[in-house]
Parts: structure tokens; C-alpha cells; sequence
């Protein structure tokens, strides 16, 4: 059974629906959760489920840098195959990329290239989609590369822009389609059924 970490840094719903449907159905071991920060909802959620935690917290004085090297170390000698961000807002350097290349995935929530980037996040993605008059948004889940959510495309779930949507009425739409299909990427991932050729993402059937 493949060995997962997920990377989370808020309250952990995206992370919750992976362990959710990993116990409806084990495709794979949470071997870790990795937080940004002390004390965020995602550690609790871990800690119910008895997932080991690995958290940065600035206030010990370690690098951001050093932190990637010593997360990276313990993984790798865990035996930790793929990684996920659930809501991860820690860049990611190239170096931690190079060290999983192609086995690190992220969810982000809007259709890909577009609201994307460096800047991009929560509800600033939303309020982007929304003032720009978009009618449909959604979320994307995609492999990790230097370029801040550059990455080949797996899987995309469209959402209709309404009216009268406010950022946190689109974002709660779109995270019910993120609970779906971040997990179903996760299995397929660890089946060994998602086959990536330069750009081109395929899932084998």
C-alpha cells in the first residue's frame, strides 16, 4: 500500500475528505500530515485519526529552507511515495520539487490557468472569479512544478457562477467539489492509474 503525506495549512476539510474516503475504502496510508503552522484545525484532524504531525513554526528560528530539507528527509526515509496539498500556502522550492518530481499533487480552487499563481489563494481566488464576471468556476487538481500552480492538469470540477454569489458562497460550492475529487485523484494516484506525458495527463481505465 502506497504511503501518502498530506500538506495542509488551515482548518484541513480537504485533508479530512481524504481520510474520510481512505476509511470508506483504504487505498493508501496517511503516513504523515504536514502543517505550516501551530495549532491549525488540520493537526486536530490528524490527531483524531492518529496521523503523525511534522509543523513548521517560525518561532523555533527554523528556515523555511531547513524546514523543506528535514521534512523531505524524514519522508523519504518513511518510505512516503507521493505527496498531496490540501490547502497548502507555503511556496514550495525547487529543490523539495526535484525531490518528488511527479509524485506531488495540488488542489486549487478555480479552473486552471485561470486565478492561478502566486497571490491566488482562499477566498481571493473566489473574489477574482467573481469580479471578473466569470460564469463558470471550479477547482483543479494538478502535479507540482517550480512554476506556482503550473503543473500538468489531472482533474478539473466546474462550478456555476450565480448572481448573487458572494466569495464564501462560491468557495463553499466549490469545496464540496474539491471534498470529491481530491480524494478520487489520491486513489488513482496510488493505484497507479494516472499517467502523466509532458503536459498531457491520462488516467488508465
Amino acid at each position: 500500500m502506497k504511503k501518502i503525506a498530506v500538506f495542509a495549512s488551515g482548518g484541513g476539510t480537504d485533508f479530512q475528505s481524504v481520510i474520510d474516503a481512505n476509511e470508506r475504502e483504504r487505498f493508501c496510508e496517511i503516513a504523515y500530515l504536514v502543517a505550516s503552522k501551530p495549532q491549525i484545525g488540520a493537526i486536530n484532524r490528524a490527531e483524531k485519526h492518529g496521523i503523525a504531525t511534522l509543523v513548521y513554526d517560525k518561532t523555533t528560528g527554523e528556515s523555511k529552507d531547513a524546514f523543506y530539507e528535514r521534512v523531505a528527509s524524514i519522508l523519504k526515509k518513511s518510505g512516503v511515495e507521493y505527496i498531496v496539498l490540501a490547502g497548502w500556502l507555503l511556496v514550495v522550492p525547487p529543490a523539495f520539487i526535484r525531490a518528488f518530481e511527479d509524485r506531488i499533487i495540488n488542489i486549487h480552487p478555480s479552473l486552471i490557468p485561470a486565478f492561478c499563481g502566486m497571490g491566488y489563494y482562499g477566498l481571493r481566488v473566489h473574489a477574482a472569479a467573481i469580479e471578473y464576471g466569470v460564469k463558470r468556476s471550479g477547482a483543479t487538481v494538478h502535479f507540482v512544478e517550480a512554476d506556482v500552480d503550473g503543473g500538468a492538469i489531472i482533474m478539473q470540477r466546474v462550478v456555476e457562477v450565480k448572481d448573487y454569489d458572494t466569495p464564501e458562497s462560491l468557495q463553499a460550492r466549490i469545496l464540496k467539489k474539491e471534498h470529491k475529487m481530491l480524494p478520487e485523484c489520491v486513489k488513482l494516484l496510488c493505484q497507479g492509474k494516472i499517467v502523466k506525458s509532458g503536459r498531457r495527463v491520462y488516467v488508465k481505465k
